[in-house]
């Protein structure tokens, strides 16, 4: 039996293409688009997708240095978005064959806690070391991150869904 969130048996993900989106997706993050609280963190988005759905390639080691390499564009507190990604990666790796299951956007709607939680974290951090609370409309980064979810899986998932070479010897 086939996961339900699948429609398509997709091709191997090509591991180029994996560490190109983070990168791409890290600096679309260190764009200077004036960081308001509400913004989505594409990284984030990008981490969680990949951890679920390549979780042996892209794992918590790789949040690890990528949100060290956050902390350290933002001139944030070291370690901040290092253990938020971490936490966050962790759990979507621990809830990625459930989230398969469903689809694209019942995927959307069980990771929002996991980016409610990753911000929880943030702010959090940034409390404890004396930094002043970014406002309440930072609920709504979560939010975003979680409406762009479909579009993420759409655009990542597309070199994997090209038809293989026709061959009228193999049934698929």
């Amino acid at each position: 039996m086939m996961p339900r969130g699948s429609d398509q048996l997709l091709l191997p993900a090509n591991p180029v293409f994996i560490w190109g989106s983070l990168v791409v997706a890290l600096a679309i993050n260190m764009l200077p688009l004036g960081r308001t609280p509400a913004m989505p963190d594409l990284l984030a988005l990008t981490l969680v997708f990949w951890n679920v759905h390549q979780p042996r390639r892209i794992g918590i080691g790789a949040a690890f240095v990528f949100g060290l390499m956050m902390d350290v564009h933002d001139g944030a507190l070291l370690g901040q978005h290092a253990l938020a990604y971490t936490l966050l990666s962790f759990f979507a790796i621990t809830i990625h064959r459930r989230l398969l299951w469903f689809s694209v956007l019942e995927q959307a709607l069980q990771i929002l806690p996991l980016f409610f939680a990753a911000h929880a974290v943030l702010v959090l951090i940034r409390l404890v070391a004396g930094g002043i609370f970014p406002g309440w409309e930072l609920l709504l980064a979560p939010v975003f991150e979680s409406l762009l979810w479909p579009l993420a899986s759409w655009v990542l998932l597309a070199p994997q869904r090209r038809a293989p070479d026709p061959d009228k010897n193999r049934p698929l």
